[in-house]
């Protein structure tokens, strides 16, 4: 069997020397010496000057939104994670959908000022696939309005624009840090903000709003994480660099044996790198869409409909919204097989499949 993820593991034997330290301190959570240590690290391999580890990316959303004291209208995108919209309506605001782009898939920064009202105070953008987003025409439209920004970018570990952490733009960035990721803790989340005010009151969030024994500095809630998800985001942070070559070979490989199939790649931000944190193709239509995802079913590979259907659609708790970009390429995308071990036979053979079925 194919499946479309595999988390990376670590040499066992890495991960076990952690072990051996929580084991004599018995310091299992709340902010233990190795999730400092991870947190300390992660600046240093990101370059950024203020970064929190909390327990996933769901909860680094809501925590972004309470910080930032939002209410209201927020602006987002119909094509992410449910967990992009749910964030906002479980911190009592209204999601607004702005249409994507048909090339990028990330938001139509055309489309954004299009629903702006007076009750719209912020901007929740995912940068799609690790995909960024255009950020500097968002920041001039939040500039504009007196919005906040916030970024999903549970996808974007590792991505720079202009040479800087794709997570320094925006007022808060949010990370996923779960076992599916490129790089992982197996749960886990980032919060990174520019703002040191910003990230003092993120921190109390995190703690249930603690400032001491008895005292209270902020409303809180538990967004720690544990000592074992830190040992393993430090044992696989010795391993980003192999992690990132070999899913470019893979991608690369993909692009290579993929030249004539019916479909197109998103268009990545000429200003950033690539993480190749996914393998997405826009399909040239839905029936061989389903016709490719039938034959590789038989052979025991599977892909995902990343992101399907569209947001705007399918939460009985938004009101449903039409955004015929968003319903198109829903429609037609898939995201193929890519993790660490995956073989360039492997990669040859889905290659061959697909190639088959559009051939017949």
């Amino acid at each position: 069997m194919i499946p479309v993820t595999k988390p990376f593991l670590p040499p066992k034997e890495d991960y076990e020397k952690y072990l051996k330290g929580i084991w004599h301190r018995r310091w299992l959570t709340n902010m233990g010496p190795l999730a400092s240590e991870l947190e300390m690290k992660l600046k240093d391999h990101l370059c950024i000057d203020h970064l929190l580890f909390v327990t996933n990316g769901t909860v680094a959303l809501q925590m972004a939104i309470k910080a930032l004291d939002l209410k209201g209208e927020i602006i987002t995108t119909p094509f992410s994670f449910i967990a992009t919209t749910s964030s906002i309506v479980w911190e009592g605001c209204t999601p607004i959908f702005a249409d994507i782009d048909k090339d990028t898939l990330n938001i139509d920064v055309k489309k954004i000022e299009e629903v702006i009202t007076e009750r719209t105070t912020a901007i929740l953008a995912t940068h799609v696939y690790g995909n960024p987003c255009d950020v500097l025409g968002i920041q001039k439209i939040a500039d504009k309005y007196n919005l906040k920004v916030i970024y999903d970018g549970a996808h974007a570990f590792g991505v720079k624009v202009e040479g800087k952490s794709v997570f320094e733009y925006g007022d808060i960035t949010t990370c996923s840090l779960h076992a599916t990721k490129l790089y992982h803790s197996v749960e886990g989340g980032l919060m990174i903000t520019q703002n040191a005010a910003v990230l003092k009151k993120l921190a109390y969030i995190r703690n249930f709003g603690f400032n001491g024994p008895e005292a209270f500095a902020e409303l809180g809630l538990n967004g720690k994480n544990s000592e074992f998800h830190a040992a393993m985001g430090l044992a696989n942070l010795d391993h980003i660099e192999s992690i990132h070559t070999n899913r470019k070979l893979i991608c690369e490989h993909y692009d290579k044996k993929l030249k004539n199939f019916k479909g197109v790649k998103p268009v990545w931000n000429s200003f950033a790198t690539m993480n190749y944190a996914y393998y997405p193709i826009v399909v040239e239509d839905e029936s061989l869409l389903y016709k490719c995802i039938e034959i590789l079913k038989l052979n025991e590979i599977f892909i995902r409909r990343y992101f399907y259907p569209s947001l705007s659609t399918v939460l009985p708790y938004v009101e449903s919204v039409e955004m015929p970009i968003t319903e198109d390429i829903a429609r037609r995308v898939m995201c193929l097989p890519l993790y660490h071990d995956l073989s360039l036979e492997e990669v040859d053979l889905i290659c061959r499949l697909l190639l088959r079925t559009q051939n017949n």
